[in-house]
């Protein structure tokens, strides 16, 4: 109403209205338009209350929107996850039954998350032991569920708070490549993790899907007069009142919203000249947030409504008015009127089912908050004890309210109820989080322990063991008195099999020869444990001691067990026996067969293929790894067997570094380098891009996961960071190989004693286990180490050790290495006929294999050899035939050196221009070769300088152009590399040169 006439009081509202959606015309219109050309993924961000859900609402209401049947879901904010949850209770409630949908046998994977739905669905598959396996299906069969209901557009709101399994079947919908359903996606980006999986998919747009990115902002002044307009019956707010609003809400939607029904219940908003205005500036405070807002708001209702709002805030979900009451303890005549009450406030809304709850997330948590904590506890408590009644029970729900509620016991039950259910439903990743949690709290019960640990699936949880507080757990109830024998023997096995799938050998072999004399009786556990014993990588033990271990696992598996059991054993003695160098191996291996009748069966033949594909390439048997590696990627993506896939895919690209195979191999290991919660795959491709970047003198891109785990670098960098893990890992042979290609660098800048040092413990690994197959990368480097070291005794027996550990076997690659430590040896001790001897026979043997890189290294220190024997022709004509190779094969810093050798030993060689002026190319100009002959004499560069009549400077620049021609970075190494060359220190008299002191 107007002032009356005669000047009376200006009335005050007797209420506001719902506000109209206003200032989001141009989003609304991206957001149809988007939903109008499927498939589409659409990503509304926002912070809290900016509007995001109506946004949705608004779209979802559009005629063309809603013909495509969309679903809608929330992801609840509750630490505890239930398997897909928000899509399950969507699903759930849009479908009463799907007896009339067109279902595949594979939807009965369903049964575990749809009970209720038991006798409309097919079966229940085999349960599969790999969790990638096992989650993919589950997609695959929710997939197929939302696409027989005709979904068209699935909405999942407050997606920042969603759980791994959710996020993770997200990315999959997306990228689908014959999915028709769009995906709307709301979340508040400051409370992504940056490791979430939502980053994924809002930075990697699927090719053909449409993607957009709708950010809210803040309303400006005229579109808060608006909102406020529609509160207050469409009629006039004035520009100062919407400015002083505007201010003091930042714009936010909700804030205003809340302000304006504040100020209505405090009476701080008149009428006054045809127009809502406020009282004055000094009258009217707006709280600072909207949690006050709400708080102050609540506060002003009756204490039953104030009862009625607490305890939805603790259900934090739409429920109806009888739940309520439960929880509330208030009778339901009570209730029903104090909801009303809470509904009229704006606080709760109701939907078209009779559900309430808060209209928003923030206002819920702001009551949540001003509840005090023995009230908050007790209606949690009343929260499980009505939640219990629904069928079926909402076990993670459940889980939450009693944990809340302070209940441990009831906690326990349910949350091991839910990872049973995750389990079963094949979401490893949600149950090992469940699992995780119950084996750390505070002082668990040990039988609850055992039983526990034996649920975890272990090839799931590669990130949660490294943390210690799992293994710290599992270790205080070992170290107790109250597990049985039977128990203590299970707990200490599984702890085994967790370090063991994390790589932490040396402690998983430990753990696993304590748990033997409690397994007697089950001869499947102690043969698996024996087995893991003879694994070489596993421990310092001797391949003498292996080998009984393994026998004695062999002795083992004679007894009763499963099929798929007696095949795990059969894949483990043949990877072990490979592994130490052993051709019985190969008949072991035999043994597997073809094909398996069962998932775990086939998952074993996968691994087999991975394992002895692996060994046959350890062993040069190149072509053999590729056929058994390539069988054994078929199976693993056949059956989805996800981690096994990709320890196959860097196995591979390892394989294709040794034969040459470089074209995209720097693309496809950085893509590995960055496979999350894999650290053996990580480390190994993390290798190869540092073997490759040094030998292509390439940028090898690690990828941006690798990079976010801090491991990218320098060649050296990633080279150290291989060995510092595969020694803190306890992953004896995991070092050999960055070792070896660390001392290749350090001995090519003359650091003789480092690169001793680095190749001791290898050596010192090979010799205690006496696995010479295992010297195969580092002994050609240790023995020139050695030699430049001036321990020619310590390399000629070094030598004599390993033809002796490799007489008699039949193993290609470490024969090869045996042939170039021969040659180096001749070439040492200048005996150069020999030695070029030798290097002519380990090129062949390289060749054959074949392994072009080590080849040409051989012959190129072939041709140095007989030019130091004085066959100049032969020994260009080889050198020109190495720098070739090196060019074909990508090794650019290899060419390179080759071609300043050539030049350095006198033969016209025609530069390669690469751009920019022409110059000496690759070759020491003049000026640089009289600089590096005088440095070769000891002469430090202002003594040069003096002799040369230059500037020290000028000095300097050449000295570093000549090591930049050189490939090195020391003055050390740049003197090797000249010697090497040819080139000798200058004769005569250095006069001028003088003293430097």
């Amino acid at each position: 109403m107007e002032r009356s006439a005669d000047g009376g009081i200006p009335r005050v509202p007797p209420g506001v209205s719902v506000p109209r959606f206003v200032g989001r015309a141009v989003e609304l219109h991206g957001l149809r338009g988007a939903l109008a050309r499927p498939p589409a993924v659409v990503l509304v961000e926002g912070e809290a209350g900016i509007g995001k859900s109506r946004l949705v609402q608004e779209a979802l209401d559009e005629p063309g929107v809603a013909a495509r049947r969309p679903l809608a879901a929330v992801c609840p904010p509750f630490r505890e996850a239930l398997t897909l949850g928000p899509v399950v209770d969507a699903a759930r409630e849009a479908r009463p039954d799907v007896a009339e949908l067109a279902l595949t046998s594979l939807a009965g994977v369903l049964r575990p998350l749809f009970p209720e739905w038991g006798q409309d669905l097919p079966p229940a598959p085999e349960a599969l032991s790999d969790a990638g396996a096992a989650r993919h299906r589950l997609f695959r069969a929710l997939a197929e569920l939302l696409d027989a209901m005709g979904v068209g557009v699935l909405v999942l709101e407050d997606v920042h708070w969603a759980d791994e399994a959710t996020l993770d079947f997200l990315l999959f919908l997306a990228s689908r490549r014959s999915r028709r359903m769009s995906l709307v996606l709301t979340y508040r980006p400051e409370d992504v993790a940056p490791e979430s999986a939502l980053m994924r998919l809002t930075s990697r747009p699927q090719a053909g899907t449409g993607h957009v990115r709708i950010r809210l902002g803040a309303l400006d002044v005229p579109q808060t007069a608006e909102l406020m307009s529609s509160m207050l019956d469409g009629e006039h707010v004035s520009e100062a009142f919407a400015s002083f609003l505007q201010e003091r809400t930042d714009g936010v939607p909700l804030a205003i919203e809340e302000s304006v029904r504040l100020l209505r219940d405090r009476a701080d908003l008149v009428r006054r000249d045809g127009e809502w205005v406020r009282r004055t500036l000094a009258d009217i405070a707006v709280p600072p947030t909207i949690r006050d807002a709400v708080a102050e708001r609540a506060s002003r209702l009756t204490p039953v409504a104030q009862r009625v709002l607490r305890a939805a805030s603790v259900l934090a979900e739409p429920v109806g008015p009888a739940v309520l009451a439960s929880v509330s303890g208030l009778p339901n005549n009570v209730v029903s009127g104090a909801v009303d009450d809470a509904v009229r406030s704006g606080l709760l809304g109701e939907d078209r089912a009779g559900r309430v709850s808060f209209r928003h997330a923030l206002a819920a948590r702001a009551v949540y908050d001003m509840t005090p904590a023995p009230d908050r506890r007790a209606l949690h408590r009343g929260a499980g004890r009505s939640l219990r009644a629904m069928t079926p029970e909402p076990v993670a729900r459940l889980a939450h309210h009693y944990r809340e509620a302070g209940d441990t016991g009831q906690w326990r039950e349910y949350a091991e109820r839910a990872a049973d259910l995750a389990l079963a439903s094949g979401d490893h990743r949600t149950a090992v989080g469940l699992l995780h949690e119950l084996l750390t709290e505070s002082d668990p019960p040990a039988a609850s322990v055992a039983r526990w640990a034996q649920k975890m699936p272990v090839l799931a949880f590669s990130g949660l063991v490294g943390r210690g507080d799992l293994t710290r757990a599992l270790r205080e109830v070992l170290d107790g008195e109250a597990l049985s024998p039977h128990e203590r023997a299970a707990v200490r096995t599984q702890l085994g099999r967790m370090l063991l799938h994390t790589g932490e050998y040396a402690a998983a072999a430990a753990e696993l020869e304590r748990a033997l004399p409690d397994l007697a009786d089950e001869p499947f556990q102690a043969a698996w444990a024996m087995n893991t014993l003879g694994s070489p990588p596993s421990t310092l033990m001797s391949a003498g001691e292996h080998r009984r271990w393994l026998d004695r696992a062999a002795d083992a598996a004679r007894l009763p067990m499963t099929a798929d059991q007696r095949l795990a054993l059969v894949v483990d003695r043949a990877t072990s026996l490979l592994d130490m160098g052993d051709e019985v191996g190969w008949a072991v291996a035999a043994e597997l067969p073809d094909t398996a009748t069962t998932p775990e069966g086939m998952m074993q033949l996968a691994r087999g293929g991975l394992n002895i594909g692996n060994s046959a390439m350890r062993w040069g048997r190149y072509d053999e790894a590729r056929a058994l590696l390539t069988t054994g990627l078929a199976r693993a993506e056949e059956h989805r067997y996800q981690r096994l896939h990709d320890m196959i895919l860097v196995t591979l690209a390892h394989l294709d570094w040794f034969t040459g195979a470089w074209d995209g191999l720097a693309e496809r290991v950085a893509a590995l380098a960055g496979v999350e919660e894999e650290p053996v795959v990580q480390l190994d491709a993390l290798l190869i891009t540092a073997l490759l970047d040094r030998a292509t003198g390439g940028g090898v891109d690690p990828g941006p996961e690798a990079v976010a785990e801090g491991v990218a670098g320098t060649v050296e960098d990633r080279l150290r960071q291989v060995l510092d893990a595969g020694l803190r890992r306890g992953i004896v042979d995991l070092p050999l190989e960055p070792a070896a290609a660390l001392a290749r660098i350090r001995l090519a800048e003359g650091s003789a004693a480092e690169a001793v040092e680095l190749t001791e413990g290898p050596a010192d690994v090979v010799a205690r286990k006496n696995i010479w197959l295992w010297a195969t990368e580092f002994a050609p480097v240790r023995t020139g180490a050695l030699l430049a070291g001036e321990r020619p005794h310590q390399a000629r027996q070094f030598v004599a050790d390993l033809a002796a550990g490799l007489a008699g076997k039949d193993l290609p690659a470490a024969d090869a290495a045996l042939e170039t430590c021969r040659g180096v040896l001749a070439e040492g001790e200048g005996r150069s006929a020999e030695a070029a001897a030798a290097f002519g026979r380990a090129v062949t043997a390289w060749q054959r294999l074949p392994r072009p890189y080590e080849a040409l290294l051989a012959a190129e220190h072939r041709a140095h050899s007989l030019l130091a024997a004085g066959d100049r022709d032969t020994g260009l004509a080889e050198l020109a035939r190495a720098q070739a190779g090196f060019t074909a094969l990508g090794a650019r810093k290899d060419a390179d050196r080759v071609h300043v050798a050539r030049r350095a030993a006198g033969e016209p060689v025609r530069e390669v221009w690469r751009g920019g002026r022409r110059g000496y190319g690759d070759q020491l100009s003049p000026r640089e070769l009289e600089a590096v002959r005088l440095m070769l004499t000891g002469l430090t560069n202002p003594a040069i300088a003096r002799a040369l009549s230059r500037s020290p400077k000028t000095i300097a620049a050449q000295l570093n152009s000549a090591m930049r021609k050189y490939g090195v970075t020391s003055r050390t190494a740049l003197a090797v590399s000249l010697t090497q060359a040819g080139i000798t220190p200058s004769e005569g008299d250095a006069t001028g040169a003088g003293s430097d002191l």
